[in-house]
């Protein structure tokens, strides 16, 4: 079955950011010119899918208002002849269709996922988190979707990082069984690092199937009180397959303050508005 949804969780406070994130939501925050969560809806658009779902939490209208039509803004840039502005906007709003739910409560990854389960439907779906976005001539999650249409079963995005970071992240005990393609064995959450079974790390971009979604209304918070999607996915491997990849591109980070400058820095080094002029101010810098 093709991949025609995404849910992408956005309720997080965005705590790494504040004070910033008080009054705006990270996935908001530029990348030169353009917010966070445009780049993913850009990413999973350019996959193939054709409906977005959105689930969102107090504070994170703007969202909603950046993927529908401004009459007052667009009006305004026809009177200024700010045609190319005007194509750039006016392009948002049909990119898809985006549905928007609400997390009333910050009840974890799994519990928003959740929140959008009747809009998914008996199908699988792709999951985009708002933190990573990764730079590829190939969409990330277009390429986890070639490994779902192969095997048929929920596929992670992987990630090899250097062995003394692994603490930090979700790691997996891989079985390798194609080119960049393994079977998880097993999932631990932020291992210590002698006890970490590999350098590959989950990366928040994920293909679920029907059963992920009957598993994390199984499971039982946490001490936190919240539902994981990595504990869902660690129930379902002990009866079924569940697949990584270790996927092509460069990733970017931008739930840190350090991922998120990297990304600005080697995107505006790429746009051609700026013609040169930032590499040339870069070089300028006596650092």
């Amino acid at each position: 079955m093709k991949i025609k949804k995404a849910i992408m969780p956005v309720a997080g406070f965005g705590t790494r950011f504040l004070p910033v994130t008080k009054a705006q939501p990270k996935e908001m925050l530029p990348i030169v010119d353009k917010p966070i969560i445009q780049y993913l809806v850009e990413e999973a658009v350019a996959a193939g899918i054709e409906e977005i779902i959105f689930v969102t939490g107090r504070g994170k209208r703007a969202i909603e208002d950046h993927f529908d039509y401004s009459f007052e803004l667009e009006q305004t840039l026809v009177e200024k002849n700010k045609l190319d502005r005007l194509k750039e906007i006016y392009k948002l709003p049909s990119l898809a269709k985006f549905a928007f739910v609400r997390q009333p409560k910050p009840l974890g990854d799994g519990d928003a996922i959740l929140k959008a389960r009747h809009l998914i439907g008996d199908e699988p779906c792709a999951i985009l988190f708002g933190d990573d976005i990764v730079d590829f001539e190939k969409p990330c999650i277009g390429q986890l979707m070639e490994v779902f249409e192969k095997y048929g079963d929920p596929v992670v995005a992987l990630e090899k990082i250097p062995k003394e970071e692994v603490c930090k992240f979700g790691v997996v005990q891989p079985n390798k069984i194609a080119k960049r393609t393994y079977e998880i064995k097993d999932l631990v959450e932020k291992p210590p690092i002698k006890e970490a079974p590999s350098d590959l790390t989950i990366v928040g971009k994920y293909i679920i199937t029907p059963d992920v979604f009957d598993e994390l209304e199984k499971i039982k918070p946490g001490k936190d009180g919240e539902i994981r999607l990595a504990d869902a996915l660690k129930a379902l491997i002990s009866r079924k397959a569940v697949y990584g990849y270790e996927f092509e591109g460069r990733r970017y980070d931008c739930g840190s303050k350090l991922g998120f400058l990297q990304a600005t820095v080697e995107f505006a080094l790429k746009h051609g508005e700026l013609n040169g002029r930032f590499r040339d101010y870069l070089k300028s810098l006596k650092l």
